[in-house]
């Protein structure tokens, strides 16, 4: 890959992630770890991967800092590049998957769209909590 094609691709990057151009000459270590995710997925995107796999892209960061890293998947995913994510924060992924599977002690239990998982009544008591149901049912009483 030449010069040309990587600054490209560097670009694309800070696009994705407008935090990170700010903080370009920033040494990774010192990065927050909300930007630190943000650089790690931009450092694969280097790569240009056909496939993504991300581990828990939400876990302990600040509510807006997961916004934008689900932001990216969205923008990712949108142009074509396949994403697995293995995520805890069901409710969150699920409104973003186009396809999601739900896995108990290693063995698949469930799969289907993230709309249908959001819905299944199984995945909102088990991973959504009890309140998640009674409000959904809330919402669609006229």
């Amino acid at each position: 890959m030449g010069r040309k094609a990587s600054e490209a691709d560097l670009e694309s990057v800070f696009e994705l992630f407008p935090l990170l151009a700010r903080r370009e000459r920033q040494l990774a270590g010192t990065l927050s770890g909300g930007e630190q995710q943000m650089l790690a997925i931009g450092r694969s995107l280097m790569s240009r991967p056909d496939l993504m796999m991300l581990d828990e892209p939400s876990m302990g960061l600040a509510p807006l800092v997961v916004k934008a890293i689900f932001s990216a998947i969205i923008s990712l995913s949108s142009r074509g590049k396949t994403i697995l994510v293995v995520e805890q924060n069901a409710k969150a992924i699920l409104k973003i998957a186009s396809r999601g599977y739900v896995m108990e002690t290693g063995s698949l239990v469930l799969e289907g769209t993230g709309p249908e998982l959001l819905a299944n009544r199984d995945v909102q008591r088990a991973y959504l909590g009890k309140e998640y149901s009674s409000i959904a049912d809330e919402r669609e009483e006229p």
